[in-house]
């Protein structure tokens, strides 16, 4: 039987935006949309951009979002909904998700924050509808991406233990100078706490946490020099999945070179603080900004040896470009994570996944394969020439 779903986006900054345009444009999921926020006014601003900015007919509305209570204009939207995909800043994720699991409604977020995503998680155990976390681009595409090149390096060379997995993601300006050669493409929170918690990686063939921002290397994209290093979030569930088949796993940040010496040295003038993230925050927001001209650089990589002790890796390297989508030009970040969420949302709404969902779950060839991710990404499971393999 015939189902209009029913899609509820809670956030509408530049994400929620980008993610109810694609979704009214391309008409992948037949959709009414709700569009929730804080600022009412924002939501209402939104809705009319997706509507002026599309060609297709698709019902849009706006709804506020209170967030200390759960509203009755909340609750009958909630009651009378199939998904919710949660935008807001990352401290909320666990809140929005009780009311997905209260009101039996899919559920997908964005937020690279590890303490709300295991909160997540829990709250999902036993549940009849599916709970995705961390669909975005990192943690999110680049992890599935990621195993997808296991499992085409296992089925190429018949080696399943590897000796490194490697994921690189870049959210970059064009242009940029000195002192601090960045400019902010996303929330300026994010990149604060992405550098200040720590991440997870494996090394020598253990999980571990290490302190973000603590090694710095070189790496050259298309003759392009830039500069990575640890952040906290963007591994998701590999370091834990991988963890007894991998000697080293980690997920880097890259920047152009000089960014992360001048970071070190804000760092070092702030000292010690328990409020690290708060007080990095307002540096950057004095000094660095905002900038719409975008780029999304991304790596991946798989290392292994057969039998014969012979070495060999799997790459895939990636540029996205801002991108016309209906009468707008969206910026890459927004596409590039956009993208990603609403594809994990299609999976969803096909009734195949309950209960907790990390990213080592998803199928790698359905999802990058997936006419959203496709929109924005290349189409790697039917485009093997553009893999590197030496």
């Amino acid at each position: 039987m015939y189902k209009k779903e029913k899609v509820i986006i809670l956030g509408a900054g530049g994400i929620g935006k980008a993610v109810g345009l694609i979704l009214a444009e391309r008409q992948v999921i037949d959709a009414e949309i709700f569009i929730g926020d804080i600022n009412l006014k924002a939501a209402k601003d939104v809705v009319q951009w997706i509507t002026a900015g599309t060609s297709r007919l698709t019902q849009v509305n706006a709804f506020y979002v209170d967030p200390n209570q759960l509203t009755e204009e909340m609750k009958f939207i909630f009651e009378s909904g199939d998904i919710v995909l949660d935008c807001l800043p990352g401290s909320e994720a666990p809140r929005i998700a009780k009311y997905a699991r209260e009101f039996g409604l899919h559920y997908v977020n964005l937020t690279e924050y590890v303490k709300e995503s295991e909160e997540v998680m829990k709250i999902a155990e036993g549940a009849e509808t599916g709970f995705i976390i961390q669909s975005g681009l990192a943690p999110g595409y680049i992890n599935i991406l990621a195993k997808y090149l296991t499992e085409k390096f296992s089925k190429k060379y018949g080696i399943s233990e590897f000796e490194e997995i490697s994921m690189k993601v870049g959210a970059l300006t064009s242009i940029t100078k000195s002192p601090h050669f960045y400019g902010f493409t996303w929330s300026p929170i994010g990149v604060a706490t992405e550098y200040v918690k720590d991440a997870i990686i494996v090394k020598d063939g253990k999980k571990q946490n290490v302190p973000s921002l603590s090694d710095t290397q070189t790496i050259i994209i298309d003759g392009v020099t830039y500069e990575d290093d640890y952040t906290s979030g963007g591994a998701a569930d590999m370091p834990e999945y991988f963890n007894t088949k991998v000697k080293k796993l980690d997920y880097r940040t890259i920047r152009y070179p000089g960014h992360y010496n001048w970071v070190r040295k804000q760092i070092d003038e702030i000292g010690i603080s328990e409020d690290l993230d708060k007080a990095l925050l307002a540096k950057f927001k004095s000094i660095i900004p905002h900038v719409e001209d975008d780029i999304i650089v991304l790596y991946s990589s798989v290392t292994g040896r057969d039998d014969s002790d012979n070495l060999y890796i799997i790459e895939k390297s990636m540029k996205i470009f801002p991108k016309v989508v209906g009468s707008y030009k969206i910026k890459a970040i927004q596409t590039a994570t956009a993208a990603p969420m609403l594809e994990c949302a299609r999976m969803l709404l096909t009734g195949r996944y309950k209960g907790p969902i990390l990213q080592s779950m998803i199928d790698t060839k359905e999802f990058l394969n997936g006419p959203f991710v496709s929109y924005i990404y290349e189409n790697l499971v039917n485009s093997d020439y553009s893999f590197s393999e030496v």
